[in-house]
């Protein structure tokens, strides 16, 4: 029985995105407060704005992952950037002692952006006055 829930509209692979992106926000909150416990004096400065970015990202991170479980037009943007971004990071690990964290960076980056570009997602995402207007009785 079909609904008209906004739930009922979102498709799951966008909800699957969202949850990998509200992950990865996580990571970055916990890893920017892990660094604010192991600062040094002889480098607070670096320390401090390497703290400021990963809690203030994560947050972000958290406000996309947010908007594209609601799926809103302007969560697709960020969402494919900050993944694109996540990509190359991970080319970055790539090789010695860091493989791993490569191919799951690359791995989650990959799930997200083929969330975000299934056709029922970009459908979801499109960019749609009428979408958010009330029905005409």
């Amino acid at each position: 029985m079909p609904t008209d829930s906004p739930a009922a509209v979102i498709p799951r692979a966008l909800k699957l995105a969202a949850a990998v992106v509200a992950a990865e926000g996580l990571v970055l909150v916990v890893l920017g407060i892990a660094e604010a416990f192991t600062m040094q004096s002889s480098r607070l400065v670096l320390g401090l704005t390497t703290t400021a970015f990963f809690i203030l990202y994560g947050v972000g991170l958290g406000a996309v992952a947010r908007g594209l479980s609601r799926a809103s037009t302007w969560s697709r943007g960020p969402a494919v950037f900050s993944q694109l971004i996540q990509l190359l990071i991970a080319y970055s690990f790539w090789g010695g002692g860091t493989k791993a964290v490569a191919i799951v960076l690359a791995l989650a980056a990959a799930g997200v952006l083929v969330g975000v570009f299934r056709k029922e997602s970009t459908e979801a995402l499109a960019d749609n006055p009428q979408k958010d207007e009330p029905p005409v009785l």
